[in-house]
């Protein structure tokens, strides 16, 4: 059994996870969306950069405006010195651009004064203007190669179907879901099993007319078991 020091994960056993991973990754491999900032080539701005913008926003529609974002604005040092006005006006196709107009100035101006470097550590990190548990967590992840799990409402959405629900409304604070996200994700491709979570949750787990019978872990999802 997987168990923190409350027990709260005595539901999911390892082997249920690995299963998991598995059965994910080959999917992935075969499935798995192509964004530009998955590229290999991707620099960590590139991929923070996109993970700000995708922050409530559907990543088709990210997808087809990154480019144009990345090509107006290669750097921090872009961002910093543009104005609150000119990048809203900028994000207005990607909607919320007044909050991330502000957000990801006053970020690129603490980023110039770091060198463009992260602090390794997640207090520093989430001490960072606009960033919160989810791109602390992208910032480990894709900058130090350390396991973090992407968990928003849609990664919520697969893992409670599959191994039970959480007890509180705010997954940042439900135990249970944050100490499972991590666990599952706990492997020598932390990526890939992030984006195959994500990309999972956008084809065939979706929030309305799942798609179960097209599911790689239908067979040990609890979810797909209670409805059938």
């Amino acid at each position: 059994m997987i168990n923190n020091k409350d027990g709260i994960l005595n539901r999911v056993t390892g082997k249920k996870t690995y299963q998991f991973r598995g059965a994910l990754l080959d999917w992935y491999a075969k499935h798995g969306r192509v964004f530009p900032w998955r590229e290999n080539t991707a620099s960590i701005y590139d991929i923070i950069i996109a993970e700000i913008l995708l922050q409530r926003t559907q990543a088709e529609t990210i997808e087809r405006f990154y480019q144009d974002f990345i090509n107006t604005f290669p750097s921090w040092e872009d961002i910093a010195k543009t104005g609150e006005k000119e990048l809203a006006n900028f994000l207005k196709p990607i909607g919320l651009w007044r909050r991330r107009s502000v957000t990801l100035i006053a970020l690129a101006r603490e980023m110039v004064k770091n060198n463009g470097v992260f602090p390794r550590q997640r207090e520093k990190i989430e001490a960072l203007p606009g960033i919160g548990q989810y791109i602390a967590n992208a910032v480990l992840l894709f900058n130090y190669s350390i396991p973090q799990p992407l968990l928003d409402v849609n990664m919520a959405r697969v893992l409670e179907r599959v191994f039970g629900p959480r007890k509180l409304a705010d997954i940042r604070y439900d135990n249970y879901l944050q100490t499972l996200s991590k666990e599952v994700v706990k492997c020598k491709k932390p990526r890939e099993i992030n984006w195959a979570i994500l990309d999972l949750a956008a084809t065939i787990c979706r929030r309305n007319s799942p798609l179960c019978d097209e599911c790689p872990v239908r067979d040990i999802c609890l979810y797909f078991g209670l409805s059938n």
